[in-house]
């Protein structure tokens, strides 16, 4: 095979930013067990879901979810998937808070973890307006009033479907997806951050390798 192989470049370009072993782990720390790291994987599962069925329905046209019952029910879907999405993310956002998720080297990752959520929060709002219908308008009107008060509502006409419809689904997730991947290969990097108590003792309840293992010992 030809050292030019995309195929080389991406796997020496994985071996140099993610530690060998550590990009799909087959063992973790025995703390991993504990629920509070399920809520990350559960935030990925449910952002999965929001960009699959917020593909159909744009495949389906802005109108699909009112006219049609299989529109209806993808529309539920997403709607459904976005509400489960908020609720463990946030609950993984605090629960990394309260562990101090940042020590370690993991300053980036705690940040990219916080913006990927206000990016989300920009996606959802987008969302709503473009609902085509009478909360949507409701919603918007309200919102250009509050974004015309802060100086800001020259940059975001919340009043034109088309423009909302382009920060939905193109920009924000494309944005949310980025910092989603970002934040992933960089927990993949530095590992998961052990609990106080472990950090406290010194001493390490399972098994770890490499940088984890390290990062237990401390």
């Amino acid at each position: 095979m030809s050292s030019t192989s995309w195929t080389v470049w991406l796997r020496d370009r994985v071996s140099r930013t993610v530690p060998e072993g550590q990009v799909l782990p087959d063992r973790q720390p025995a703390y991993v067990a504990s629920w509070i790291y399920v809520f990350g994987v559960l935030t990925l599962a449910s952002l999965l879901v929001v960009v699959l069925t917020g593909m159909a329905l744009s495949l389906g046209g802005v109108g699909w979810w009112h006219t049609s019952s299989l529109g209806r029910y993808v529309n539920s879907l997403h709607l459904w998937s976005v509400e489960l999405f908020f609720v463990v993310m946030v609950i993984h956002l605090w629960g990394k808070f309260w562990m101090a998720a940042w020590r370690g080297g993991r300053a980036l990752t705690w940040i990219t973890g916080v913006v990927a959520f206000l990016a989300s929060i920009g996606t959802a709002f987008t969302g709503y307006l473009v609902q085509t219908n009478f909360d949507s308008q409701w919603i918007s009107t309200q919102a250009k009033d509050g974004l015309n008060s802060v100086g800001i509502g020259a940059f975001f006409n919340v009043l034109d479907t088309g423009q909302m419809i382009l920060f939905h689904v193109v920009l924000l997730p494309f944005a949310v997806g980025l910092i989603a991947v970002a934040h992933v290969i960089l927990v993949r990097r530095h590992g998961v951050v052990p609990p106080l108590d472990e950090v406290a003792t010194g001493t390490a309840t399972g098994t770890a390798s490499g940088a984890a293992a390290e990062e237990v010992r401390r």
